[in-house]
């Protein structure tokens, strides 16, 4: 019988491909992740399903879409008690572990199941001396989150059996919002950063959810974001980030002449002579400090990669990084995620299996988070339930994927208007090419969403000759047909997976003629 892999999954929390050199974008390097893009295959068309923390990782643990599993907005928690894909692997003899960042939940009914051994932060957990929950209880590490999670890895791999394959998901906390690096990386990018070329956008010709988000560097991030001393005082010192939260935001007044901000570690002060140098600064503090927390990722993935080296292993072992979601680095003017638009959809993935994956190979070939768990049930040589949904990559990781592959990626957003960001609730499909986007704009009762009144609006785009989204086509008469074929496979998918439509597609449709032939005559 051939050996059955191990598998090591190490997953970031809001790590952008941008901020991947294997990626491309030249905004930063990070040698040790690469290695597996060049020693492995890059995966260019991995899309999430929900594009948030919580749902995520519910989908990535059990195959199905959040619809399916419930977890639908960070206030959902997973019922413990459903079967996932580390239950499965454990039951076909696999040695599991979970170390880092859960964020599904805590106490009996939520906390991690199925794994032989685990440790998890609770809720985000702190970046220094993180309390770890574990079967055991609640205990303080000492020192850098990053580096006790990698400590914790290593340990567990270290006391395994080298006859029983093991299952090991590594999850980080970084670089996750307030982005806090270790000192040790404090020097890295002493000069500025290009600015993305759509950070002043006006959000003209775009549905009203992206002006309406307050998830803009320039307005809506905090002191603590920013690495910066937080004054005493109330509305003067800044907006408050979220009600019952102390943390305020940094002014975005248009007169800076009396502004004066601290350096929480240095204390080094800075003024400014205009707002555009205020607006420059917040994103430069950002993405600096966002970057440096990623540094620390990129050793600690040296080190697990590095163990993996001395002690044989690396030859049957399949290595994945990833990161629950895509995330904004400045482009359209905002950080953080939940949107559908490409640089929050897109997940990072890249993979390692000396046994079957050609060295430095890349794939456009769609591929999603609920298509993790079926892979690794392949590779193990595990039953697929019938239960998940997706579909094992195994074939696209090979080149084996033909003209049957799956043809498009599905996203669905439940929490409408959540209280910090204000993000509109939505649904679509990405294709190779083009993209959909049905903003319906209703919580419908979820937890954690709030209502409004904001009308649905349908947005659609061309990623190819438009790939910083930026001119919706969807009233575009010239389009119409790209947007009729759009519908009808955002119908086929949503009847495939069981979700249920917001829209109605013939009334729709017939809307759009009466437009259409007003058009027309006129």
């Amino acid at each position: 019988m051939t050996k059955r892999p191990n598998i090591l999954f190490i997953m970031a929390d809001d790590h952008a491909a941008a901020a991947i050199s294997a990626y491309g974008s030249g905004l930063n390097h990070t040698p040790n992740i690469d290695r597996l893009a060049q020693e492995g295959m890059r995966l260019d068309g991995c899309y999430v399903t929900n594009s948030i923390c919580t749902p995520s990782r519910a989908a990535i643990l059990t195959g199905t879409y959040n619809h399916v599993n419930l977890v639908t907005t960070l206030d959902t928690h997973i019922d413990n008690r459903v079967p996932h894909v580390a239950k499965h692997l454990r039951a076909a003899g696999y040695r599991t572990g979970m170390f880092g960042k859960w964020h599904l939940g805590e106490g009996r009914a939520h906390e991690p199941t199925g794994f032989d051994e685990w440790s998890v932060l609770p809720g985000q957990g702190d970046y220094f001396d993180p309390v770890m929950i574990s079967p055991a209880g609640e205990t303080v590490h000492p020192g850098y989150a990053t580096d006790i999670i990698t400590d914790q890895c290593i340990d567990f791999l270290q006391r395994g059996d080298a006859e029983q394959p093991f299952f090991l998901m590594c999850h980080h906390k970084a670089p996750h919002r307030p982005f806090v690096p270790h000192p040790r990386y404090c020097d890295l990018y002493v000069d500025d950063l290009p600015v993305p070329a759509t950070y002043d956008d006006a959000y003209d010709n775009r549905a009203a959810a992206a002006a309406a988000a307050k998830m803009r560097v320039r307005v809506d991030m905090s002191y603590e974001d920013l690495g910066l001393v937080m004054p005493e005082g109330g509305a003067e010192v800044g907006e408050l980030g979220q009600p019952g939260s102390t943390m305020r935001k940094v002014p975005n007044d248009d007169d800076v002449s009396n502004l004066r901000l601290i350096d929480r570690a240095t204390g080094e002060v800075y003024t400014f002579d205009s707002k555009r140098e205020l607006d420059l600064f917040k994103y430069q503090r950002y993405i600096k400090r966002y970057l440096r927390t990623i540094a620390g990722i990129d050793d600690n993935v040296g080190r697990l990669l590095d163990y993996l080296d001395a002690e044989g292993l690396s030859e049957d072992t399949i290595v994945i990084y990833t990161s629950d979601q895509g995330f904004f680095l400045g482009e359209h003017g905002w950080f953080d995620k939940r949107f559908m638009y490409e640089e929050s959809l897109q997940m990072p993935f890249l993979i390692r299996y000396p046994r079957e994956i050609e060295p430095g190979s890349t794939s456009r070939q769609i591929a999603c988070n609920v298509d993790f768990a079926p892979t690794f049930l392949d590779f193990a040589d595990a039953p697929l339930p019938s239960y998940m949904q997706g579909n094992s990559l195994r074939p696209l990781l090979r080149g084996e994927a033909g003209a049957d592959w799956q043809q498009v990626a599905y996203h669905r957003y439940w929490m409408h208007r959540d209280e910090i960001h204000n993000a509109f609730a939505h649904y679509g499909i990405r294709d190779s090419r083009w993209k959909l986007i049905y903003w319906y704009n209703d919580p419908l009762d979820q937890i954690g969403a709030q209502h409004g009144d904001e009308p649905p609006e349908w947005e659609l785009f061309d990623c190819e000759t438009d790939p910083h989204e930026l001119r919706n086509l969807a009233n575009d008469p010239a389009y119409n047909a790209e947007f009729e074929r759009m519908l009808r496979l955002l119908d086929v998918k949503m009847d495939e997976i069981g979700d249920l439509r917001e829209h109605d597609s013939e009334a729709v449709l017939a809307d759009r003629r009466k437009v259409m032939a007003t058009c027309t005559t006129a």
